[in-house]
C-alpha cells in the first residue's frame, strides 16, 4: 500500500467530543464569546486562530472567512477513529483544524477503509484523527476506484494462487501476516502458495470483521451465543469509576453494569493502555476539564474558567452503553483471535527478487502521492476556488 498519509492533527481537543451534541454546545459558546474570551475558547495555534480563514472540506459545507467574522452554521459533525477502536464525532471546520490532511476527506466515503499503523495494523471505516499512526487508505479515489496496492501485485498473486485477488484480500493479507519490522516499519511476507494464502486469507476476513463492526452496512459481528455481553442494569447516575470483576466476568460503571465481558476484552491493550479504560476516560474528561464531579458545564451556563474542553453531557448517554457492548464484542472476538494470528505462518514467502522482476517492486512514484481526484470545485479561504 505505497501511499500513506499522516493522520489529520486537531491542534485543539476540543473539535472532537464521544458525542455530536457536545460539539454542537461547544460551538453555540464559541460563537457567543467576543474578542479576547472567543480567542481564549479557541485555543488558537500558530497556524489557526479566529482570524484565520481556510477552506472548505472535501465533501464538507463550511465558511471559509475568519470564524471571527462569519461562524456561519454549526457544520454536521463526523464520525471519526480517535484512537484505536475508539469512534468519536468532530467539527468537520478546517478553520479549527490545524492539519486536516484534505487528501484524506477526498478519498472518504462509504466504500473506504483506512489502515492504521498502529502497534498491531488497525482498519477503521472512519477517518483517523489524532496521535496514531500513518494511514494508508485502501483506495487512491472515491467509489472504491484505483486500490491503493502496489500496481501488478494483485494480478501476480492471481496467477500464482489461481483466484481473483481484490484489494480488500491484500488488506486482510496484512492483517494476518503483518509484523512490525526494522525502525518500526511493518513487514509483510506474501505467501508462495495458496494453501498459506487462504489461511492468512481467512484469518484476516475474520479479523476486519471485528474491526470495522459493521460500519459498511453489513452484520456486527456478534460473540457465540453464550458468551454475548448485555445490560444487566441501566447506568441511571455518573458513573465515577470502571471496574471489571473476573469471577463473575461483570463489567460496573457506577450503579450500571454489562455481562458476561470476557477477560481477554477488559485485558486488550492499545498503546499500553487497557482499551475500555481508554474509552471510558475520554467520556469523563469533560468533567475533569470542568474540576467537577458534578453536572457537566452545557446548555445555557456557557464554558467554564477551563474552556470548550469543560462542556459535556451531565448524564450518560444511552447511545454510550450500546457503543460500550459493540466494543466488548470488538475486544473479545479480537481477544480470540490473538493467538492464531501470533502463531499464523505466511510460508515461504515470495522473494523481493520474484517481486521486482514482476515489476511490482518499487512501486512506482505516483503511486505514493495521493492521485488527483478532482471532479468538482473546492471553496478556498474567502470564498475563493482551490486549484489542485
Amino acid at each position: 500500500m505505497p501511499w500513506s498519509v499522516r493522520p489529520p492533527r486537531l491542534g485543539r481537543d476540543w473539535v472532537a467530543a464521544p458525542d455530536p451534541a457536545t460539539l454542537r454546545s461547544r460551538w453555540t459558546a464559541l460563537v457567543a464569546a467576543e474578542g479576547a474570551e472567543q480567542e481564549r475558547l479557541f485555543r488558537p495555534a500558530r497556524g489557526r486562530t479566529p482570524a484565520t480563514g481556510a477552506a472548505a472540506l472535501p465533501g464538507q459545507r463550511s465558511e471559509t472567512a475568519p470564524f471571527a467574522a462569519t461562524p456561519g452554521p454549526c457544520p454536521q459533525p463526523v464520525r471519526i477513529l480517535r484512537a484505536p477502536f475508539d469512534e468519536q464525532w468532530l467539527l468537520p471546520d478546517q478553520r479549527l483544524i490545524d492539519a486536516a490532511r484534505p487528501e484524506l476527506w477526498r478519498v472518504r466515503d462509504d466504500r473506504q477503509l483506512f489502515l492504521v499503523e498502529a502497534p498491531e495494523p488497525l482498519v477503521t471505516a472512519h477517518l483517523p484523527v489524532g496521535r496514531l499512526g500513518r494511514v494508508r487508505p485502501l483506495h487512491r479515489r472515491p467509489g472504491g476506484a484505483e486500490p491503493n496496492i502496489a500496481p501488478g501485485l494483485p494480478a501476480l498473486l492471481g496467477e500464482r494462487y489461481g483466484v481473483r485477488v481484490g484489494p480488500e484480500d491484500v488488506l486482510c493479507w496484512i492483517l494476518a501476516a503483518a509484523r512490525p519490522g526494522a525502525r518500526g516499519a511493518y513487514e509483510v511476507p506474501l505467501a508462495a502458495d495458496p494453501e498459506h494464502w487462504r489461511a492468512g486469507l481467512e484469518l484476516g476476513n475474520r479479523l476486519l470483521a471485528a474491526q470495522v463492526r459493521g460500519a459498511r452496512g453489513g452484520d456486527a459481528p456478534r460473540l457465540p451465543d453464550g458468551r454475548r455481553p448485555y445490560v444487566r442494569s441501566a447506568v441511571t447516575t455518573w458513573p465515577g469509576a470502571l471496574a471489571y470483576d473476573p469471577e463473575t466476568e461483570r463489567l460496573t460503571l457506577g450503579n450500571g453494569s454489562i455481562s458476561p465481558v470476557p477477560a481477554g476484552a477488559w485485558e486488550y491493550e492499545a498503546q499500553g493502555a487497557r482499551t475500555l479504560e481508554t474509552w471510558f476516560a475520554a467520556r469523563t474528561a469533560h468533567r475533569a476539564a470542568a474540576g467537577t464531579e458534578g453536572p457537566a458545564a452545557v446548555g445555557t451556563e456557557g464554558p467554564q474558567a477551563a474552556g470548550l474542553e469543560a462542556l459535556g453531557p451531565a448524564e450518560w448517554p444511552q447511545a454510550w452503553t450500546s457503543e460500550l457492548l459493540s466494543l466488548v464484542t470488538t475486544l473479545g472476538l479480537l481477544a480470540d483471535l490473538a493467538p492464531s494470528r501470533a502463531a499464523f505462518e505466511p510460508g515461504p514467502p515470495l522473494s523481493t527478487d520474484a517481486l521486482a522482476a514482476a515489476g511490482v517492486l518499487p512501486p512506482p512514484r505516483w503511486a505514493r502521492r495521493p492521485a488527483s481526484v478532482l471532479d468538482h470545485r473546492e471553496e478556498g479561504p474567502g470564498g475563493q476556488f482551490a486549484l489542485l
